[in-house]
């Protein structure tokens, strides 16, 4: 007679330990880095003004000029500030930055300013002129803080052959 076997049939184990032990590292990596990638927004203003609105004479009408080889700081009524040539490829932002708290000292209700941007300026400069335009580090009670300088600002496009003008004389009388 023959016998009959009996395959035995044995149930595999699901081990997910493994799994389990990769989303307890995983999700809280993803939720931490969710944080730190927040998109910023610049609000701008252009320059323009309504229908048969006039400036005031008094009013100071600052204009940083933006190209590759350097900034020019103006007021547009009265004239050139300031020239700053670029160095070494790089723009000068920590002489902007002292002029215009100069500028600020002296018109202190004053916050727009207009940025004249030529078109080979690439996207990384015209965003570190707009913040070094914006604000700057100040010391306030043992803490760094950004003390505002001229955060409404408006964009108007530089003429496509523009060259850095030559820098004021101080004998002159022109710049601030």
């Amino acid at each position: 007679m023959r016998r009959r076997h009996r395959r035995l049939t044995t149930e595999a184990e699901l081990d997910i330990t493994a799994f389990m032990n990769l989303m307890i590292v995983l999700v809280p990596v993803l939720l931490l880095g969710m944080v730190f990638s927040q998109i910023r927004m610049i609000e701008l203003n252009f320059p323009g003004m309504k229908a048969g609105e006039a400036p005031a004479a008094e009013d100071l009408r600052l204009v940083v000029t933006v190209i590759p080889t350097g900034l020019e700081i103006a007021d547009s009524d009265r004239g050139l500030i300031e020239v700053l040539p670029a160095k070494s490829e790089a723009q000068d932002y920590e002489g902007l930055r002292s002029v215009l708290q100069q500028i600020k000292r002296h018109v202190p209700d004053k916050t727009d300013v207009i940025l004249e941007v030529g078109p080979d300026v690439d996207y990384q400069t015209l965003v570190s002129v707009m913040d070094t335009v914006r604000s700057y580090p100040a010391v306030v009670a043992t803490s760094v803080v950004e003390a505002e300088l001229f955060p409404d600002i408006s964009l108007m496009d530089a003429a496509e052959n523009r060259v850095l003008a030559q820098s004021p004389k101080a004998a002159e009388g022109e710049g601030v």
